[in-house]
């Protein structure tokens, strides 16, 4: 059988390459622009390769009794790596991923794609515009994983964002994103502040050695209407291969200190990582 071998294509945002893992008979990893986005092991789907996405995998797992089927909402396709993880482990579940980068949307469909029954339906568009045209009250889970090259976009970073996030959201909904930052944490804080100001529960997830400023590193922010189960959350992460903190309560409004919430017209991008911060290899 012939050996994969990478594949570089332009797309709508940059230069995208799709590297076959050596150690892994059908795994991919995908960059853009030379920063990983994405790593996806078509015969083990429930196999998340990166830190922050088995972070998401955790939360995922303990939103709902295992196996129920839920309404989920991607902003940010990559490689689809959480879609595939959602159809594997709750069978049934309806999912929607939105992606701005309609060429990065053909490339992974072509080489990498997903079974016609798997409930994934795939959308190019813009994320904040999709969530205020969107049905209201339709995801069960929001996960929001969008990166314009290294950096989350500004206008996915205000309340009028979180608003919207939240319109789309059941009641008892969760919204979940992937973001980066390093001390002393000016845009983690806004975050968590912005997001304070429209879901009552708040959980940040992330390896201790970023949260005491060691180094610059991904943070998965949790908001809900609902209590969250930190607790069994918090387990989960601990034992995981790279272990990570749950923060939550008192010691997660202590970090947001005198933070102010992002109002579209002061919203900034993500900070710009260090060289080497996401590097592979």
């Amino acid at each position: 059988m012939d050996e994969p071998i990478p594949v570089t294509r332009a797309v709508d945002h940059g230069t995208a390459k799709l590297m076959p893992d050596v150690d892994r008979k059908r795994a991919w990893l995908l960059t853009v622009d030379g920063a990983p986005q994405s790593y996806v092991d078509l015969d083990a789907p429930t196999h998340l390769e990166f830190e922050y996405a088995r972070r998401l995998g955790h939360v995922l797992d303990t939103v709902a009794e295992p196996e129920t089927a839920l309404d989920v909402l991607h902003l940010g396709g990559g490689a689809l790596t959480l879609p595939r993880y959602v159809a594997a482990t709750r069978p049934g579940s309806r999912q929607d991923v939105v992606e701005a980068d309609r060429g990065l949307l053909s490339l992974v469909g072509e080489y990498l794609p997903v079974p016609d029954d798997a409930g994934i339906t795939l959308h190019g568009a813009d994320a904040r515009a999709w969530l205020e045209a969107g049905p209201a009250d339709s995801a069960d889970i929001l996960i929001a994983d969008v990166f314009g090259g290294t950096r989350v976009p500004a206008h996915l970073t205000s309340t009028a964002y979180a608003l919207a996030a939240e319109r789309v959201l059941r009641a008892d909904g969760v919204y979940l994103a992937n973001l980066a930052d390093a001390a002393p944490f000016a845009f983690l804080r806004s975050q968590l502040a912005t997001f304070s100001t429209v879901f009552e529960e708040l959980a940040l997830i992330a390896e201790p050695g970023v949260l005491r400023g060691r180094r610059f590193g991904n943070a998965v922010l949790v908001a809900s209407h609902r209590p969250l189960d930190t607790a069994a959350l918090a387990r989960r992460t601990a034992s995981d291969a790279f272990p990570a903190r749950v923060e939550h309560g008192l010691a997660l409004r202590e970090f947001i200190g005198a933070a102010e919430p992002v109002r579209d017209e002061n919203a900034v991008p993500s900070p710009e990582p260090p060289d080497g911060a996401f590097s592979i290899g």
